[in-house]
């Protein structure tokens, strides 16, 4: 079966700052840096042959520090920033083939932009600031007010539709930002570091409304971020940008568990595994399980043959029905019964195969025995013993 194509396809794209910058592009420079460039040339690059895809529905965090060409990335791909050289395919489509007017309605009906600054007109109210979007649009005002509030209510602002954003925290005034670029339903969102300038609470509160809001709307969101913690939160794939270059590309736990050079380990040298390591990476097969059709005897050879004093239950729909002790076991063949159908058992303690390794160690702490990892349908994919948690965080969360 064929992938879906991406939402977002860029490749080799450049952009070099400065008079003739095509001279940036000449082969006796493709190995020259960014420093001996400017020194040679007096030209700046600000992006050097960057390539990447974003599927539908991902979060794709673009991280680096000042000057890294991140934010002339995210400009680059709407052309707010025109790119030198190079392909930005968005949808199918060649964003850079666009004339002045298509590009307009590109912006317009496509995409949305959050900036760090919120970007909010001082002298509107919440909700008319909330609704300029689709006031450019030429949207009715009754239908761009129900939009507007529908918006507002979504990022938790509900009953400050009337106050000016003076009135309000600097969290507040970004939601009111982020309702803006969703009262538009764009396809796809930019973010350029929209919660840096807010303290550290309101920041990771936003960055949970945020992924909140991701797991509802499923939009195509592009990050920028200096902040690894935060790429290493809300990203579904990180790019690490290094003098306008992606130097790594990977999920987050490919990012801390295999560094590609001394830059990146250096970036991530501080972040605890845990934080991104999945229970899929550490979780085991489960060797021995009794399947409900089986009768109590047949469970309690079963255990006494493994030397266990519980087994995983499985239902004959092949779904986990619980923990099936040896004393409840034993119960069950004193009342003769010839079937586990219908058995009262324990509960398990489950887990998903995206949880972190960082929210099951609480669970196991209190666990007597493995943790299932389950599926949607509560079938059965492993399990999570409690030896494996360290030793996954310690080899990296390569796998069992």
């Amino acid at each position: 079966m064929q992938e879906p194509a991406p939402q977002v396809d860029v490749q080799g794209l450049w952009k070099v700052f400065g008079n003739k910058p095509e001279r940036a592009l000449d082969p006796a420079y493709s190995s020259k840096s960014r420093s001996e460039i400017q020194d040679e040339l007096g030209l700046v690059v600000g992006l050097r042959n960057v390539s990447f895809r974003v599927d539908r529905g991902q979060i794709f965090v673009v991280m680096g520090l000042s000057g890294s060409g991140k934010s002339t990335l995210v400009r680059a791909l709407i052309r707010l920033v025109e790119p030198t050289r190079g392909s930005v395919s968005i949808d199918g489509e060649d964003v850079l083939s666009y004339s002045t007017s298509q590009l307009m309605q590109f912006r317009r009906q496509k995409i949305a932009m959050v900036f760090q600054n919120y970007g909010l007109l001082p002298h509107r109210s919440v909700l008319d600031n909330v609704a300029l979007g689709l006031e450019i649009r030429g949207i009715d005002k009754e239908a761009r007010y129900r939009m507007a509030a529908d918006s507002i209510e979504t990022v938790g602002l509900g009953g400050w539709e009337n106050y000016r954003p003076r009135e309000m925290s600097g969290g507040m005034q970004q939601r009111v930002g982020l309702a803006r670029a969703l009262a538009v339903n764009p396809d796809m969102l930019l973010m350029d570091e929209p919660f840096s300038g807010l303290d550290p609470l309101i920041r990771r509160e936003l960055q949970d409304e945020l992924i909140s809001l991701q797991t509802k709307l499923k939009k195509t969101i592009v990050f920028i971020t200096h902040d690894l913690n935060e790429a290493l939160k809300i990203g579904d794939r990180i790019a690490v940008m290094r003098d306008g270059e992606i130097i790594q590309e990977g999920s987050p736990e490919e990012i801390v568990t295999l560094p590609s050079d001394e830059y990146v380990t250096e970036f991530v040298q501080d972040v605890s595994r845990a934080k991104v390591i999945q229970a899929k990476a550490v979780m085991q097969e489960s060797d021995v399980v009794v399947y409900e059709r089986q009768g109590p005897r047949a469970a309690l050879h079963i255990m006494d043959s493994h030397k266990l004093e519980a087994v995983f239950l499985i239902g004959r729909d092949f779904t986990l029905r619980g923990l099936l002790t040896k004393d409840r076991v034993m119960a069950l063949i004193d009342e003769r019964r010839s079937s586990l159908d219908g058995a009262d058992v324990d509960p398990a303690t489950t887990t998903t195969p995206d949880a972190l390794i960082e929210d099951i160690i609480p669970i196991a702490a209190q666990a007597r025995h493995p943790i299932a990892v389950v599926d949607d349908t509560r079938a059965l994919l492993g399990e999570i013993r409690p030896g494996a948690l360290l030793a996954g965080m310690a080899e990296g969360g390569q796998g069992t």
